[in-house]
Formats: C-alpha cells, structure tokens, sequence
C-alpha cells in the first residue's frame, strides 16, 4: 500500500477513535455504493452525522479541510442522500470534517461540526 494511503488509513481510524470517545456511535466506515462513498457515517444524540475525513502530515502546503471542495460536497451530499434513502433514516443530519494532522499514533485531531450544508443547487 502506498505511504500516503497508510496515511490516511490511520488517519480514519484516529478519527473513529475520536468520535468513539466522544459518544458517537460508528454505524459504517468507507461506506460504499456503486460511486458513491462515504468515510464515516455515525450517530450522537439522535442525529446522522456524515463526517468527511482529511489527513495530511504536515500543514506546509494548505489546512486539510480546505480539500473539501464544492464538488466534493456536492458527490458527499448525493451519497448521503443515497444513504438515507437506502436505510430509511428520518433524522436531522449534519455533515463535519475531521482533519488529522500529523502521523500514525501521534495525530492532532480537529473536530469541525456542521463544516458544510448541502449545497441549494
């Protein structure tokens, strides 16, 4: 495997850990449907949160949530509207970036919550 998919590997599963030690329930990682995909789906106080993970070892270049571009929030968007049709989800949802920042076993997580909102168009 490539160095910078063991990267962001262990970079979800910080962010599983964090969001586990946190209350929420992990309900699907890497998340796939034909295209579509989606790196956590999880679930805290009656809400659906779809969760975008971001890692990088350093920030030299640019922070990683600015790689949450609009056409990425558009492809999250329509796999969890998939999602939600496909498991009969009525709950409010709210989509966050986790950004990991750092190298395995030793990250710096950052938690964004409602980092974005599905787009109108």
């Amino acid at each position: 495997m490539a160095e910078h998919n063991e990267l962001g590997k262990a970079g979800e599963e910080a962010a599983v850990a964090y969001l586990e030690s946190h209350d929420y329930v992990i309900r699907h990682r890497n998340w796939r449907k034909g295209h579509l995909e989606l790196d956590i789906v999880a679930a805290k106080d009656h809400e659906l949160i779809i969760v975008e993970v971001k890692t990088r070892s350093n920030t030299d270049i640019m922070q990683p949530e600015d790689a949450v571009t609009m056409q990425k929030i558009k492809h999250t968007v329509k796999a969890a509207d998939t999602y939600i049709k496909l498991f009969q989800i009525d709950a409010p949802v709210r989509f966050d970036i986790i950004t990991a920042i750092g190298k395995a076993g030793n990250f710096k997580i950052e938690h964004i919550q409602e980092a974005f909102y599905p787009p109108l168009s």
